[in-house]
């Protein structure tokens, strides 16, 4: 399924007559898991600052809807997850994604230290969506230790389960990233869980053989050099 149709080829000849006029005009769009949402702004933001001209299309969504976009081809580069085995793409890992259980600060456990998971059975947990990769993270761990909550509660999307936790509905385990703010702002706070925090590493990927435009391969580079100055913060 890798023929390009004419309409295709029409609008990637047009792109690239705009690319010749460089990085600094043309148009990019990239896909991002919705946990990755809170950085990838940021990076946009510091990006457009640098080419202001590029007209840029930021699509938010879970996991497996970007799967089937990245599958057809649509964005020139996504953020997400280690995309699976078997999906023909080019991914270069670019920074750490820590996943932490989180809870009320006024929660029974907040400050118990080295809690081991199936002391925690009894709580209830609130779960992200089917096809959202903190979810799938979520499941592996928990399938490491055998461990399975009696009582979960699905929402769909980070912000309200996080409205959800500081209400004291129960735990979460969430990405650092997408609770920085309320973890520094006191309203949320991070359990000591031994085997936590689950870290995973996002990836910037786009369709192998995809010819990437200057403006896409300039925004890739600048998403590992980003990523490189993160970790040596």
């Amino acid at each position: 399924g890798h023929a390009l149709t004419i309409q295709e080829h029409l609008t990637v000849a047009k792109r690239e007559m705009d690319e010749l006029k460089g990085v600094d005009s043309g148009r990019l769009s990239i896909g991002v898991v919705s946990t990755v949402n809170y950085f990838a702004a940021r990076l946009l933001a510091a990006f457009s600052r640098q080419h202001p001209k590029v007209e840029i299309r930021l699509d938010v969504t879970n996991r497996e809807s970007l799967l089937q976009k990245l599958e057809a081809n649509e964005p020139d580069l996504v953020l997400m997850g280690q995309p699976p085995n078997g999906l023909d793409v080019d991914a270069a890992d670019f920074m750490d994604n820590p996943l932490l259980l989180v809870a009320a600060p006024d929660h029974r456990l907040a400050k118990s230290k080295r809690l081991e998971l199936n002391s925690l059975a009894d709580e209830t947990f609130v779960v992200r969506e089917p096809g959202s990769g903190t979810r799938l993270a979520m499941e592996r761990f928990f399938s490491d230790y055998d461990f399975k909550p009696q009582s979960t509660v699905e929402m769909t999307g980070n912000e309200v389960i996080k409205q959800a936790i500081e209400v004291g509905l129960g735990l979460s385990v969430l990405s650092s990233h997408t609770v920085e703010l309320e973890l520094s702002a006191g309203r949320l706070v991070r359990l000591d869980v031994v085997g936590m925090p689950i870290i995973r590493r996002w990836y910037v990927a786009h369709r192998s053989g995809k010819r990437l435009t200057p403006t896409a391969q300039s925004f890739k580079q600048f998403v590992l050099d980003e990523g490189k100055r993160q970790s040596a913060r």
